[in-house]
């Protein structure tokens, strides 16, 4: 039988997968659009999914969410039907009312925002619907840790997006044909795992039993997550407005590239809530603490070399991406970009701990000081800096957040933080940004053989460091072969 450390480093590896092949089709969309319609249209699409991002909040209420945190530990057949249908009922409610919204205001919106693109903000509002029920079946998936189906799904709505984007680029259609075939796939895909989960749990018409309980956990998170939104891409808004589309576009390129560690540690995020929230419930603190301090420790063993990379290659690194307009305009923003991704990075992990003791109200004010404070730096600084004034003010906006979600967490209890391994990492990658630095890239080929070579060099002097110990590989090693870990034994048990 697999330990719950087992199933975890496994899921985390599923979904890890699953959100690097994913991670990849944006880095893949990047240059096809850029290079083919240009940074104006790039800057279209950029506020198709940043529209996209702000109807969310509305359309699900935070309910996938709930559903996750209330469903993960559930054993009884008829409260998981209860359960699902009612949130996807109710979701489809709101979703239809945002998504109505969105196509009424379309022409004011389009005109604002879109440079008058008012076909493609109503095409937009029909994808909102969709995806939000697409969301709630994801998230049953995520709720019983299917992480393989969950996976499968993730994967092929991207790839089947990029596959018809492409065809459609080749053949000459414009950006309206490419938001349309987002909408296709995201229909496709919902019916999909809507009709694998009904063959799954079957059907029950829902009587909302425990809505009121579902809502009362999840509409204090809309504050915070409304908030992560303001801080993380009304941006764009700002910068359209003061500045225009193109400038959307470049931004929007940049800040690409410079998440590419939380894309890389998404997995952990994905799957802490269900495996943290049984462990919680069922008293196991001892495992909480360890599941939160080695995800931890591994986030910031990408997130730390990533920030140096970021310091040393930016420019060569976003004209390998994109074009030399962007990465001429761009390359003082990664740096600053990727810096904002470590600390968030860093307050994600620990602020699960608001979320097993339901004090999701803690998080939320977090996020709506720091909107507050990003969007009053961003209409300040833009005007003056450009895109980069916006990454200055998100980067700020980011601290804060952090700062106030790491207090109320740590009054809660303690997670071992693992300084010595930090300090350990910093040094590894100061020696990764030296060798880089001499190496000084020029071709799209020695670029990505610059990459490959910081990556070794930072491997390699991470393991001369010793920044791994030898019983904590072995722990990581029996993860993944099951019968070798006894749960319970001090030696298998990492330190």
């Amino acid at each position: 039988m697999e330990s719950s450390y087992q199933k975890f480093a496994k899921d985390v590896a599923v979904i890890g997968i699953a959100n690097l092949l994913v991670y990849l089709g944006g880095i893949i969309l990047l240059p096809l659009i850029t290079k083919t319609l240009g940074t104006h249209d790039y800057g279209i699409w950029v506020q198709v999914n940043v529209t996209i991002g702000l109807a969310m909040n509305f359309a699900i209420l935070g309910l996938p969410f709930a559903m996750t945190r209330f469903l993960a530990a559930e054993k009884s057949g008829e409260e998981i039907q209860e359960g699902f249908y009612s949130v996807l009922s109710f979701v489809f409610l709101t979703a239809l009312v945002t998504s109505v919204l969105l196509i009424i205001l379309a022409d004011f919106i389009g005109r604002a925002f879109f440079d008058g693109a008012v076909r493609i903000v109503q095409i937009t509002g029909l994808i909102v619907l969709a995806w939000s029920l697409e969301w709630v079946c994801l998230c049953f998936f995520r709720s019983f840790r299917q992480m393989k189906r969950y996976a499968l799904f993730s994967i092929a709505d991207t790839y089947v997006q990029i596959g018809l984007i492409v065809l459609l680029v080749i053949n000459g259609y414009g950006l309206v044909s490419m938001v349309l075939a987002v909408l296709a796939t995201r229909v496709v895909i919902f019916l999909a795992s809507f009709l694998l989960i009904k063959s799954q749990i079957g059907f029950k018409r829902p009587h909302f039993s425990r809505m009121k309980e579902y809502l009362a956990f999840a509409l204090p998170t809309i504050p915070g997550n409304m908030a992560a939104w303001v801080v993380g891409s009304s941006n764009r808004y700002v910068i359209g407005y003061f500045l225009g589309v193109e400038s959307v576009g470049i931004y929007a390129a940049v800040n690409t590239i410079g998440i590419i560690p939380i894309m890389s540690v998404a997995a952990l995020g994905f799957v802490l809530p269900p495996a943290l929230s049984k462990l919680y419930d069922e008293g196991r603190m001892n495992e909480v603490k360890t599941h939160l301090s080695y995800s931890l420790k591994y986030s910031q063993a990408i997130a730390i070399p990533f920030v140096f990379g970021a310091a040393i290659l930016a420019e060569p690194v976003l004209r390998l991406f994109s074009t030399a307009e962007i990465a001429s305009q761009g390359y003082l923003v990664l740096p600053i970009i990727a810096l904002g991704t470590l600390i968030v990075i860093f307050g994600g992990v620990i602020s699960h701990i608001l979320i097993l003791v339901k004090k999701t109200k803690i998080s939320g004010t977090a996020w709506i000081i720091a909107a507050v404070v990003n969007l009053g730096l961003t209409i300040l600084l833009v005007p003056y800096m450009g895109i980069l004034g916006a990454a200055v003010a998100t980067l700020f906006a980011y601290s804060v957040a952090t700062a106030i979600e790491l207090y109320y967490s740590f009054k809660e209890f303690k997670v071992s933080i693992d300084w010595r391994f930090i300090i350990k990492a910093l040094l590894s990658s100061a020696i990764m940004a030296l060798v880089v630095w001499v190496m000084h890239p020029q071709s799209n080929t020695y670029i990505i053989i610059t990459v490959l070579v910081g990556v070794a060099v930072y491997g390699v002097s991470l393991f001369l460091l010793k920044g791994f110990k030898a019983e904590e590989i072995s722990f990581f090693r029996a993860l993944f072969q099951p019968g070798t870990y006894k749960t319970g034994s001090a030696k298998d048990k990492p330190k």
